[in-house]
């Protein structure tokens, strides 16, 4: 059995962008309880985040950007980043422990101390851009994780794999001109935010290095199996990553309310083997899985329960 790790703090429940919004504390609670409740909170072994340090964030993020969200971050009611995302008291803190959280499990891993981590981590990332904050994130987790595996352990190529139901243009537009991350996005197409064509395919130097599968509501588990097997595995393959990061967006789920695609938790387990042979024949196994989306709460806890576990048994 691999020795999984998982990132969590309370502190993440205190980002609160108001009743009834679709990202909400809720969604952690309830994975956390589905985890006891199954026994698989007794398998992992925890990891405490910190906060990201800031030179750490500006390799993917604007100085400019991080000064004004430390600006504008309210000591009471909210402070709205765009017509989705908004900032309440704790949200800040959260932000900063959330990208720090995927630090310390980068840091977990390349100790030798886990084998792959999961990180049950909000606000979710893959949406920000260097320059703004958009569709529920603020700061990149996985783009700022990627980058931190190249520049402090020296490892020259990270694959990101996004199975979020929406396109993580936050990371495309990190990464687009750059050959040393290749970045491959499954997502319902069109859906939030437009981007993800599969024209796009990176610029200059990252050229071919971005991979866009643009998928069609209603495709489910053996749809993407079939893409994961014949788009991802190849270029995989052929890049050969020394480390893996997965932006784990459950809401790809059928049961999920802000999406119409039709993976079932059996679904998730069989990407996550995938994903997990990929790392296992180039990056020693070495895997980052990081939260995204997921509104059905039932589901969401599910899926991650799975995800988990087919981690373990990798």
């Amino acid at each position: 059995m691999a020795k999984t790790g998982l990132v969590y703090h309370p502190a993440y429940l205190e980002h609160d962008m108001g009743a009834g919004h679709p990202e909400s504390p809720n969604r952690l609670r309830a994975i956390m309880q589905q985890l006891e409740q199954s026994g698989t909170l007794a398998q992992v072994t925890r990891i405490e985040p910190r906060k990201a340090e800031e030179k750490w964030i500006t390799q993917v993020h604007t100085p400019s950007y991080v000064a004004w969200l430390n600006r504008h971050a309210p000591t009471s009611g909210r402070v709205s980043l765009d017509p989705d995302t908004s900032m309440s008291p704790g949200s800040l803190n959260a932000a900063y422990l959330a990208a720090g959280g995927a630090l310390a499990g980068v840091d977990a891993i390349m100790a030798g101390q886990v084998d792959q981590v999961f990180c049950a981590v909000r606000p979710p990332g893959h949406h920000a851009e260097a320059g703004r904050a958009m569709g529920f994130c603020f700061y990149n987790n996985v783009a700022i994780a990627a980058r931190y595996v190249q520049k402090k352990y020296g490892l020259s190529r990270v694959l990101i794999v996004d199975w979020d139901v929406h396109h993580g243009n936050g990371t495309q537009h990190s990464f687009e001109d750059d050959p040393s991350v290749l970045f491959f996005s499954t997502h319902q197409y069109p859906h939030y935010p437009g981007s993800g064509w599969m024209t796009e395919r990176g610029k200059g130097d990252g050229e071919g290095f971005t991979i866009n599968v643009p998928m069609e509501a209603g495709e489910g588990d053996e749809e993407y199996q079939a893409v994961f097997l014949k788009s991802l595995v190849p270029a995989a393959d052929a890049f050969k990553p020394e480390f893996v990061i997965i932006s784990s967006g459950f809401d790809a789920h059928k049961d999920d309310p802000l999406a119409s695609m039709g993976l079932t938790e059996a679904g998730y387990a069989d990407l996550t083997g995938i994903v997990a042979g990929i790392a296992k024949r180039h990056a020693k196994g070495r895997i980052l899985s990081s939260l995204e989306g997921g509104y059905n709460l039932t589901a969401l806890a599910a899926s991650v329960d799975t995800h988990i576990q087919a981690l373990l048994h990798a």
